[in-house]
């Protein structure tokens, strides 16, 4: 599992290597630098397989080579603050907004939507499926003291677990016994879970994209609470003057809200899962569905 040391040492080995191959590179070379982007991203669009079907059709249409770091949406933040990223997919929206105040970001634009789920081993000791609300669900799990596996890497889906706890009234750390956290993504967390039969809050993509290996099943319908909304922001290039490259990152931000890009978003998973991962921000209803795949 990652610490947050490796996480940070994987992070500057990335940037270490991609500042050496500009600073050493010819000036034709260096000229090409604007056909780099550095994007930082929370792991569920990754691990989902989302960006594999975007990024080759972005470098298609652009010229333009991603560079990916995957981590949570806590790091990502943490990157784009420092000026270490072009370009953020976040899946926070209180860190978010509070970026772009900060002026290290010039906007937040939401793309795309989808719900968190709670998942856990179809005999749901814990009775999450009778839940009346999701802060109700956690109280079930604290109560049958059930394993529980946690993210505990500030991403995104950790900082919304952490809400739906404190709404629970399940402050301590850990909240109950059972209650452990991989530091990890949400694949690998969903993995863990799997093995030890825990419960796991996820968004819905990556828990579908991992339901076959884990054996794990959705616990919880769509609400508002539960509701997961992912916006692109782009950072400073004049506050960070020579290190964030703007104008690729502008393409990117424009790639992603463009009509066609909206109907990849919507359609991807529909294939493998019979219906799709993600709900494109352009469509987007704004109270949630009654239902929608996983269980």
């Amino acid at each position: 599992m990652r610490s947050p040391l490796c996480l940070r040492i994987r992070i500057a080995l990335i940037l270490l290597s991609l500042a050496c191959g500009i600073a050493g590179a010819p000036a034709a070379a260096r000229a090409d630098e604007a056909k780099l982007l550095l994007l930082a991203t929370t792991t569920s669009v990754q691990d989902s397989g989302l960006l594999d079907a975007l990024l080759p059709v972005f470098r298609e249409r652009t010229g333009i080579a991603v560079q990916v770091v995957a981590v949570g949406s806590g790091a990502a933040l943490r990157m784009g603050a420092e000026g270490n990223a072009d370009v953020l997919v976040s899946h926070d929206e209180k860190g978010e907004r509070e970026l772009v105040s900060s002026g290290a970001a010039l906007a937040r634009t939401p793309f795309m939507e989808n719900y968190f789920v709670i998942a856990g081993p179809p005999e749901d000791p814990a009775k999450v499926a009778t839940a009346v609300d999701p802060a109700a669900a956690f109280r079930s799990i604290a109560a049958a003291k059930a394993p529980y596996a946690s993210r505990g890497d500030d991403s995104g889906t950790h900082r919304r677990e952490k809400q739906l706890l404190a709404l629970a009234g399940l402050d301590a750390t850990p909240p109950w016994p059972g209650f452990t956290s991989t530091g990890s993504g949400m694949g690998l967390t969903l993995q863990v879970a799997g093995e030890r039969r825990a419960y796991a809050l996820s968004d819905i993509g990556t828990f579908l994209a991992y339901r076959e290996r884990t054996g794990l099943v959705r616990l919880t319908q769509d609400a508002p609470l539960l509701r997961n909304e992912y916006a692109v922001l782009r950072i400073d290039p004049k506050r960070f003057a020579g290190r964030v490259r703007g104008e690729a990152a502008q393409r990117f931000e424009a790639f992603l809200v463009d009509p066609d890009t909206q109907r990849r978003i919507g359609e991807y998973g529909h294939e493998r899962f019979g219906a799709p991962l993600f709900r494109p921000f352009l469509l987007a209803a704004p109270s949630p569905a009654t239902s929608s795949p996983g269980r």
